[in-house]
């Protein structure tokens, strides 16, 4: 797996001009398989031991890895919608 540095995340290319090239090892683990991230990759994404992070489709037909998940922003603007909405209920229900 070969993963390519953007503005926000590293992802997976063939070949991105000027992009700084990250190459990683599949290694078996108990019954699966992964990766191990280099220290500057773990930086980069500001993540840690434990934390969360996403694997998804990029539109080049490649995979972006990011440390937050992709459809939150989507779900709270519905959040954001119903609340606004419901804003005299939900302020009599929190009474």
């Amino acid at each position: 797996m070969v993963v390519a540095e953007t503005a926000k995340s590293y992802y997976n290319n063939n070949n991105i001009k000027g992009a700084v090239m990250v190459e990683l090892k599949v290694r078996k683990f108990g019954n699966s398989l992964g990766v191990v991230l280099p220290k500057e990759v773990i930086s980069r994404l500001n993540t840690q031991d434990g934390a969360p992070l996403y694997l998804t489709e990029a539109p080049d037909g490649g995979y972006r890895l990011v440390p937050y998940d992709p459809d939150f922003e989507t779900k709270m603007a519905k959040a954001e919608d119903i609340m606004r909405r419901y804003r005299d209920t939900l302020h009599v229900l929190a009474q």
